[in-house]
């Protein structure tokens, strides 16, 4: 289990913007990384329509934003498309990146958890549970945080 104060598990997975994502070549930046269950269901649609609705809010902190589930990149960009999307998703068809960040749920779906990683690749915040605009919210709160930090120094 991935918590507060780990090395985020390194991964590399296609995106719905073409090519491969690795984590660790994301080094020296702040990432939000958001598992989901399903693209187009209800919940699932109003976490990433927040997402693209608060994507300049995540900017200013500098964070990228990735979500991940276990669709495919063909249902990844019906769904991009259809909800004009503007961060990128993550297709983890077999789950392995699912499982190593513990966000597996019924069915073998990705389930609904949010990792807030810092520039050094550790996970400062965990989210976990249904309430899509609780991950949002949480999210942004702990790179405000980071900034503050950052700022302090």
């Amino acid at each position: 289990m991935v918590k507060e104060g780990d090395l985020a598990p390194t991964f590399s997975l296609p995106s719905s913007g073409g090519g491969v994502v690795e984590l660790e070549k994301l080094g020296g930046r702040r990432v939000v990384l958001f598992f989901y269950p399903k693209d187009g269901s209800p919940g699932c649609t109003r976490e990433n329509c927040l997402v693209r609705d608060m994507l300049p809010e995540f900017e200013k902190h500098g964070a990228v934003v990735l979500g991940i589930s276990r669709d495919s990149l063909t249902s990844h960009q019906r769904f991009s498309e259809k909800h004009r999307l503007t961060h990128v998703l993550l297709s983890d068809v077999d789950g392995k990146v699912s499982k190593a960040y513990d966000a597996v749920g019924l069915l073998g779906m990705s389930k609904r958890k949010t990792f807030v990683i810092d520039e050094k690749g550790v996970v400062v915040k965990v989210v976990d549970g249904m309430l899509p605009d609780k991950h949002v919210k949480e999210a942004l709160k702990a790179l405000e945080s980071l900034s503050a930090g950052s700022a302090a120094i």
